[in-house]
């Protein structure tokens, strides 16, 4: 259905919906004719899209239309188009509530709109950015209530989360989560600090954005123009912490910065852009560290993906096709006793098979043969070997087990791990 067919569905959008202004310190609600058309496609796209527990809004300009798309679970659906002239006061609207500039439509723009949805405060991370049909307008929706994840129910195997649990609770060192954006390396990370006994110790954070507000005891910071992670990391060492946790190690600078801290008495949780757990050493390497620091400081590195849970409303018994049995490296015996599963599609999952998502994990712990082996510059391949005789099992290892016990499918673990079932 077009949104211009569905403009007059919601005209109590406002009472569930807020978008609030923030300036010079103070906050107000946003103003706006509640009966006016751009107002309630704004405001009825954000409520269908925090509804079905999107993650991320697109707005794309085409040649005679917008069209509107949400992911969820990781995956983008159509969502409705808007005609060429409603686009440009939807797009106005959406501009002022994240503070851009609704006269600049050359150069690329960044944002934040604050809301309330039902009494709850969340925000959305914004990118408008200049195309050749128009401007393409994405938002990130920023939810605290989804951010708060028990680490005990992010996924993680018997094996990893013993070795993570033991990992979190050193007094100094290195931790570090990898994998690409969208991986759930944040919710990682939030669940361990919630893990943290932060009323004795003291907790700092660096993030870009921040994602989700503790209650108590943890100092956060923004990251801003003028104090990118590594100016605010050296800030922070002056604040006699114990555990300090950065959204992202971006360049050799902070990464320098973060290894430094490990080695002099404090914990560090950060995350990387990696592959998998290994291919983390050689990239500290390429950014300047020098291997006897990694060796020294590193306690433990978490690589992780997300995969698509098989709907439990819709959830059937299904076959391995062989191919999907030669990638996973399962054998006919791994079958006696598995209970191989597939969504068929519902209403409750939208026709997809899938809802929710879970992680696979793989973890490398600084076990003594580890360090050495990175202090010896040891290749990619002889840390590999090194790190399974201490005990890592890859990531691709983790999800076959998932789709043997009809969590996921093996499409979902082929593609969240392709590059390890091309090897």
């Amino acid at each position: 259905m077009a949104w211009n067919d569905r403009q007059h569905t919601n005209f109590g959008a406002a009472k569930r919906l807020r978008l609030i202004l923030r300036e010079s310190g103070s906050a107000r609600e946003m103003g706006g004719d509640e009966m006016s058309i751009a107002v309630q496609i704004v405001d009825n796209i954000l409520m269908q899209a925090l509804d079905m527990k999107s993650s991320d809004i697109h707005l794309q300009p085409e040649r005679d239309q917008l069209r509107i798309r949400f992911r969820i679970d990781g995956v983008l659906h159509e969502n409705g188009q808007l005609p060429s002239e409603q686009a440009a006061n939807v797009l106005a609207r959406l501009k002022l509530a994240a503070n851009m500039r609704i006269d600049e439509n050359r150069e690329p723009q960044d944002g934040r709109i604050d809301m309330e949805f039902e009494g709850r405060r969340l925000a959305a991370r914004c990118s408008c950015v200049p195309c050749l049909s128009g401007e393409k307008f994405v938002m990130r929706i920023l939810d605290p209530q989804a951010m708060k994840v028990d680490l005990l129910k992010l996924g993680m195997n018997e094996q990893v989360l013993g070795a993570w649990q033991r990992a979190i609770q050193m007094p100094y060192g290195l931790i570090l989560v990898t994998g690409p954006t969208g991986s759930g390396k944040s919710s990682t990370l939030y669940a361990s600090l919630n893990q943290m006994d932060s009323k004795k110790k003291n907790i700092v954070t660096v993030e870009d954005p921040v994602e989700y507000e503790f209650d108590h005891h943890i100092a956060q910071v923004q990251v801003s123009e003028n104090m990118n992670f590594a100016r605010v990391m050296r800030s922070f060492l002056r604040q006699d912490p114990d555990i300090m946790m950065v959204g992202e190690m971006r360049d050799p600078e902070s990464l320098g910065i973060g290894i430094q801290a490990g080695l002099t008495g404090h914990l560090v949780l950060s995350t990387l852009h990696t592959n998998n757990a290994v291919e983390t050493i050689g990239r500290m390497v390429d950014m300047g560290a020098e291997p006897y620091l990694i060796s020294g400081v590193i306690v433990a590195i978490v690589a992780q993906r997300l995969v698509r849970l098989n709907c439990a409303k819709c959830r059937v018994r299904a076959e391995l096709e062989p191919h999907e049995m030669i990638e996973l490296g399962i054998t006919p015996e791994m079958l006696a006793g598995a209970n191989i599963a597939r969504g068929q599609g519902c209403a409750e999952c939208r026709g997809t098979g899938y809802k929710g998502r879970i992680g696979v994990f793989e973890i490398i712990t600084g076990t003594s043969a580890v360090r050495q082996a990175i202090v010896k510059h040891a290749t990619h391949e002889e840390l590999l070997d090194c790190a399974r005789q201490e005990g890592y099992r890859p990531m691709l290892e983790d999800g076959r087990q998932k789709v043997l016990a009809g969590w996921t499918t093996a499409d979902e673990v082929l593609k969240a791990v392709f590059t390890q079932a091309m090897d």
